[in-house]
C-alpha cells in the first residue's frame, strides 16, 4: 500500500524528476530540427503529450561578450538603477495621485545614481577576478524525439513521409 504523503510531492511537480522514457524515433543535430520533427507529429493528429525531446550530451558554453571597465559597470549600473527609480515613482503616483511628475523624475535620477554606485563598488571589489562580460547556456551535442513504445512504429512512418524532414536530413 502505498503512502499518500509520498505521492503528493510527485503530483505537485510532475515533469520535474521524470527523464521521459520511450523509444527514439528520430536524432537531430540542432534543437531547431527535433522541434521540426514534433510540429510534423502534431500537424498529423498524432497525440502529442507522448513525445518528448531529449537533449544528449549537455555542455556548459560561456560566452565572453565584452572587457569590463569602470565606465561599462557605471552605466550598465546607472540604467539599472533607473529602471527601479522608475518603477518606485510610478508607484509613488499611483498610490498617492496628488504627487508631481517631478517625483517620479527625481525617482529615477537617485535610482540611477545609487545603481551607479553600488555596481561600481561592486567591480571594485571585484576588479582582477573577473574582467569580462559573459553569457552562460548550456547545449546539447545532439537531440532525440522520443515516443511511447506502443506509437513508435506510427511516429517513425509519419517522420520518413514527411518531405519536410527528407529536406533536413540531406
Amino acid at each position: 500500500m502505498s503512502n499518500p504523503q509520498q505521492r503528493r510531492g510527485a503530483d505537485k511537480y510532475p515533469f520535474e524528476a521524470m527523464i521521459p522514457r520511450g523509444e527514439t524515433v528520430a536524432s537531430f543535430e540542432s534543437y531547431k530540427q527535433a522541434q521540426s520533427a514534433v510540429d510534423t507529429l502534431a500537424q498529423a493528429d498524432f497525440p502529442v503529450k507522448q513525445i518528448s525531446i531529449v537533449g544528449d550530451g549537455l555542455k556548459s558554453v560561456e560566452r565572453v561578450t565584452g572587457r569590463l571597465s569602470y565606465g561599462r559597470t557605471a552605466g550598465a549600473g546607472a540604467l539599472s538603477g533607473a529602471w527601479l527609480g522608475l518603477f518606485f515613482g510610478l508607484l509613488l503616483i499611483i498610490i498617492n495621485p496628488a504627487a508631481n511628475i517631478t517625483f517620479v523624475g527625481a525617482a529615477v535620477l537617485i535610482g540611477a545614481a545609487f545603481g551607479m554606485m553600488f555596481s561600481v563598488v561592486s567591480y571594485a571589489l571585484n576588479r582582477r577576478r573577473r574582467d569580462f562580460t559573459s553569457v552562460m547556456q548550456v547545449i546539447a551535442t545532439s537531440y532525440a524525439v522520443t515516443v511511447a513504445p506502443e506509437l513508435a512504429n506510427r511516429a517513425r512512418n509519419l517522420l520518413d513521409a514527411s518531405p519536410q524532414q527528407q529536406q533536413q536530413q540531406q
